[in-house]
């Protein structure tokens, strides 16, 4: 298998349960490109996160003919070259470098801000691919140590968790103004919340403190993925998970895989509370946090869900009760 390139790889994860169907039922075929196309994928070597029915019913089709081969892309006959002009190239590569965080759509609008390019003439794809030549990609993983590939939807409530950290306002604290983290948890299946609070900080303690709360509201999940960064590394979280029977998996940085779904909610919760939010009438992080709690309770998870055929994220979490893994005796070990 480890001469299987990457994207042959990708392409057959993607196909699933497909390439081992020998015979498949009238209009079958239609229905399963639609449901693969319409989740989002972690593409290797791509800034997308979609792929169209039209593509991966290619894929179906050069697997079924010739095998993981068919699944192998035909190497280009420019590959390695540039139509770019060299300044534009050097424009580039600079721009990156000064910000290794600046993003493909940030060193598009750096150029064009300086006149480097006129507005639109360079697509992402074309600065991605430049980049990746050079070594500066950040969509790329580590061979080092085993990832978290998920295409599919959890077929539960409590299957999966994501967690994550946003950066939130400013709030009277310690006597003046400091920042606030939003530390979130989020169940795959219902895209139900089951906990989120902002804290001071983005520690393991503060991580740690929302799970804890999680487990007691809302049961026990059979895996939680999170970030990769230091504080998630934390021996005490790890500590946390293993005491519960929960599977900790880490995704690798800059690409979390399946997390799309709580990076969405993300922008909901900036467009629908956050713009709504009058932050000089904060009292404090507790007045700030039980807002965030009713806001949840009563317009987020009673709003219909596009991604659930219309259904609530309390009704599809509620769906699934009897299935969840409740803490039960478990609950004297929180804090060991």
């Amino acid at each position: 298998m480890n001469d299987i390139p990457p994207m042959a790889l990708f392409r057959f994860s993607v196909l699933g349960s497909l390439v081992s169907r020998a015979k498949l039922e009238r209009g079958e075929l239609k229905t399963i490109l639609q449901d693969l196309a319409a989740r989002d994928y972690n593409i290797p070597g791509s800034c997308n996160c979609r792929l169209g029915e039209k593509t991966i019913e290619a894929w179906y089709y050069a697997w079924r003919r010739d095998g993981i081969e068919g699944l192998t892309p035909k190497p280009r006959s420019d590959r390695g070259q540039s139509k770019l002009a060299p300044e534009i190239q050097t424009a580039i590569i600079t721009a990156k470098r000064e910000n290794p965080r600046r993003s493909i759509r940030g060193i598009r609008r750096l150029l064009e801000s300086r006149g480097t390019v006129a507005k639109d003439e360079l697509s992402r794809s074309t600065i991605h691919r430049l980049l990746q030549a050079q070594g500066l990609s950040r969509i790329q993983g580590s061979a080092s140590e085993p990832e978290e590939h998920r295409a599919y939807v959890a077929e539960y409530a409590g299957d999966i968790w994501y967690g994550d950290v946003m950066h939130g306002p400013k709030v009277p604290m310690g006597g003046g103004q400091r920042k606030a983290y939003l530390v979130s948890l989020m169940d795959d299946a219902s895209r139900l919340i089951v906990h989120s609070a902002f804290c001071p900080g983005e520690t393991a303690l503060d991580i740690e403190a929302v799970l804890k709360q999680a487990v007691l509201k809302r049961g026990l999940p059979v895996k939680l993925v999170i970030d990769n960064g230091p504080a998630y590394r934390a021996k005490t979280l790890q500590a946390v998970c293993a005491r519960l029977g929960i599977h900790l998996v880490y995704c690798r940085p800059y690409a979390p895989e399946g997390k799309g779904k709580l990076e969405r909610w993300h922008r909901t919760f900036r467009d629908q509370f956050l713009s709504e939010l009058d932050t000089s009438r904060l009292h404090d992080l507790s007045d700030l946090n039980a807002r965030l709690w009713a806001w949840l309770d009563q317009v987020y998870h009673r709003a219909p869900h596009s991604g659930l055929d219309g259904r609530t994220p309390l009704q599809r979490y509620q769906q699934d009760l009897p299935r969840l893994r409740t803490l039960g005796a478990l609950a004297t070990r929180i804090d060991e």
